[in-house]
């Protein structure tokens, strides 16, 4: 076997830092905000693509003011000043939240008071500021407070369309008549934006789309009757308890009943597209218009979610042709990078058919398919697609799995990968393009840069202006002069996997520290990236108490390493994880002289909490103690769209959802076990965390759990909670696997 080999990335110096560094704190972390990047945006970029908007704090208001900036000067010019935010009979200017332009730039639409909908703040109210009049208008008069969602400019900029309580309204802007679309929307019925599962799990949350002509609206209507119901119980916030139901498909059960219809802008009776299969075991996962055309395009999953058929739909016959079938063995993602191309005679699709996460160019019909980013590499994400300059820009890292860089390909003939991100930037970079790819907003950070933010010009990437440099948290992160994450390859014999560690800032290798593993383990995320990550001060504040840390990218995580390595995990969430995960820590502790082999914990949230049990329960030997947040304990208690889309259905693999669920190995558990969890986690949910209680109680053995009441998954919410919950963690390890060196 392989020794381990360390890929040096950057260097750190010390020197000059050591005599004058402060110990980190939890409280400066946590409750004080201290490490906390400065905020840039949300950026626009004007339609002529030669400048862009921007929100800028007002000098002398407590509000917002609107500016724009020219790409080539640097020009600021003021559009809308904080004073022309104030409503009529208020003192005080509107805060944005977020703001779009009408296709003419003559009204601006503006989103503020806003209220989170389960992940997001998608719900508040929104505002029209007319440039020309200066008059500034509230929607949705007559309708609940913040209950306005995901409003939009018709085509032609005098009307604007949006959804209040699950229905769908056309609000015109010179009478200021509001016409509702849809009357039926309610509890179980939802018209314009979706359900948790769809939200969560698929990414739908806009749920309607104007025309091109601004004559119709469509629109995605889902049925939630036959979705059993979850409650979560309120038990403080009044002297009765107050059940709060949540309708949630759970592996195996009924899912929404969803379809897609199309209703004049104008009101009337709305018509519905008859897309072949039941209902309740598709998804209709994406829908949008083809540019000037009445026709909708609508991608359908089938339940496995390894079938995306495309569909072309005609808005005043409502015939239906397929356009395209794709399919896996395994699961397909579903992604939003569908450009229509040279008059709607083609369009582009991202797809893993060769092995390899490309996009292609697709005939209409489906017949010809165009690979556009030739390479053997994923394109992890799209940034731009530029059908006039005639290329495509993204974001991949052929050699380095832990960074990312802005690439570009051409879309009008063959050609190769060309790199734009300069070679001397290790780390992260995301780009948002002007609509002509002359210039971009450039965000750039790795794991000791905070996000640095410039204006560059493309494709040269000279650098035109620095708009944030976060340079004071960039002094202040390296004043604390801790050791710097070492990105490490660890061999297990079939595969190498990404690793990185972090050692105490007094590092002595002649001696033994304790070993902390940080687990995910799934396909939604990974954890080894050079990348910020709020410079990862939770884990830097344990090394700094003389641990060392480390985590490990398994198979099946999501990073870039190809098709067959990300669906390798199919079928066997928490199988191959924790077998990957045990095979290198014993490679850890047989390379690493310094590690302390009778002192390993490992820890994790959500996905990496179910791994934490499942490396303890099955490998009890290892692990002396763990923490395991907001975790799954029965695969068959999470949702039916995420888990099975990657385990199958539940009666095509019923052994698996068996083994890789911990609640049936948790008779094994010998190490320090503290588990914890929300009781108002709408995405895990706390029946997870009290089945396992149940079943460690059966089997008599001993563990620590800690419960915070009303909170959800992140357990986030009220006041003093996130410095708890790390104040808890940080007494258990103390407690239970000794820190410092021997």
């Amino acid at each position: 076997m392989k020794k381990i080999v360390f890929i040096p990335l950057y260097f750190f110096i010390l020197s000059g830092v050591v005599f004058s560094q402060t110990n980190l704190s939890l409280e400066a972390i946590y409750k004080d905000n201290a490490f906390a990047a400065a905020r840039f945006g949300p950026i626009r970029w004007m339609k002529d693509s030669k400048g862009y908007s921007s929100i800028e704090k007002n000098a002398k208001l407590d509000g917002d003011d609107l500016v724009r900036y020219d790409a080539i000067s640097g020009r600021r010019s003021l559009l809308v000043s904080a004073e022309e935010l104030i409503p009529e009979g208020q003192k005080v200017p509107l805060q944005i939240a977020d703001y779009h332009w009408s296709e003419d730039n003559r009204r601006l639409l503006l989103f503020s008071n806003t209220r989170k909908v389960w992940r997001y703040h998608t719900r508040g109210d929104y505002w029209v500021l007319d440039r020309d009049t200066k008059a500034l208008k509230q929607l949705g008069k007559g309708l609940p407070e913040a209950s306005l969602m995901f409003a939009k400019f018709s085509p032609e900029g005098s009307r604007v369309a949006y959804v209040s309580e699950n229905n769908i309204f056309v609000e015109s802007l010179v009478s200021g008549e509001i016409i509702p679309l849809t009357v039926d929307g309610g509890e179980n019925t939802i018209n314009g934006t979706f359900d948790w599962v769809y939200e969560e799990e698929l990414g739908c949350r806009d749920g309607f789309r104007w025309s091109p002509d601004g004559e119709h609206i469509a629109y995605w209507h889902s049925d939630t009757r036959e979705i059993g119901t979850f409650y979560l119980i309120n038990n403080i916030d009044s002297v009765y308890s107050q059940p709060i139901p949540l309708p949630y498909p759970k592996v195996g059960s009924t899912l929404s009943s969803v379809k897609i219809g199309v209703v004049p802008a104008k009101g009337g009776a709305s018509r519905w597209f008859a897309v072949p299969g039941d209902p309740q075991n598709n998804y209709l996962a994406r829908m949008d218009f083809i540019p000037d055309s009445d026709e909708v395009l609508i991608q359908q999953l089938n339940r496995p979610q390894n079938t995306n058929t495309v569909w072309v739909g005609d808005i005043h016959s409502m015939a239906l042709s397929k356009v395209l079938e794709e399919k896996e063995e395994t699961f397909l993602d579903i992604h939003d990078n569908l450009i229509w191309l040279e008059g709607q005679k083609y369009f582009t699709w991202t797809s893993e058919r060769d092995g390899w996460r490309h996009l292609y160019k697709v005939s209409r019909d489906g017949s010809l398919l165009t690979l556009l980013t030739q390479g053997d590499f994923d394109v992890e994400r799209i940034s731009h697609i530029d059908p006039e300059g005639g290329y495509v820009y993204y974001i991949a890292s052929p050699e380095n799995f832990t960074q990312r860089y802005l690439y570009r390909s051409p879309i009008d003939r063959p050609g190769p990968a060309e790199r734009i991100t300069p070679s001397d930037l290790p780390g992260q970079h995301a780009y948002q393009l002007s609509g002509d790819s002359r210039f971009a907003i450039h965000s750039y950070h790795n794991a000791v840069r905070p996000p640095r933010i410039s204006l560059v010009a493309l494709p040269s990437h000279k650098e035109l202006r620095l708009l944030e440099g976060n340079q004071s948290l960039k002094e202040k992160y390296d004043a604390l002069g801790l050791r710097p994450k070492e990105f490490i390859k660890v061999d297990i014999g079939e595969h190498v996997l990404d690793a990185f560690m972090i050692k105490p800032r007094s590092f002595d290798p002649t001696k033994k520290y304790p070993l902390l593993f940080y687990v995910y383990g799934e396909p939604a995320g990974s954890t080894v990236q050079d990348s910020w990550m709020n410079g990862d001060l939770w884990h830097q504040y344990l090394a700094q108490l003389g641990y060392v840390i480390v985590s490990v990218d398994n198979r099946g995580t999501k990073t870039p390493r190809g098709r067959d390595w990300r669906k390798s995990i199919y079928g066997q969430i928490g199988i191959l994880a924790a077998k990957e995960q045990h095979a290198a820590a014993q490679k850890i502790l047989s390379t690493y002289d310094f590690i302390d082999a009778s002192r390993v914990g490992i820890w994790g949230w959500s996905g990496g909490g179910q791994m934490t049990l499942n490396c303890m329960f099955r490998y009890p030997d290892l692990y002396k103690a763990g923490i395991a947040v907001s975790f799954v304990s029965d695969q068959r208690l999470y949702d039916a769209t995420y888990q099975e889309r990657y385990m199958g259905l539940l009666e095509d693999n019923p052994e698996g959802y068996r083994d890789g669920s911990p609640i049936h190995h948790a008779a094994h558990l010998q190490g320090d076990l503290l588990i914890m969890h929300g009781t108002a986690d709408d995405n895990v949910h706390y029946q997870s965390f009290e089945m396992l209680v149940d079943r460690l109680i059966r089997y008599n053995k001993q563990f620590s759990m800690m419960v915070y009441p009303m909170r959800a998954h992140g357990i986030n919410e009220r006041e003093n909670t996130s410095l708890h919950v790390r104040e808890t963690m940080k007494k258990f390890w103390v407690e239970h696997l000794e820190p410092g060196a021997r």
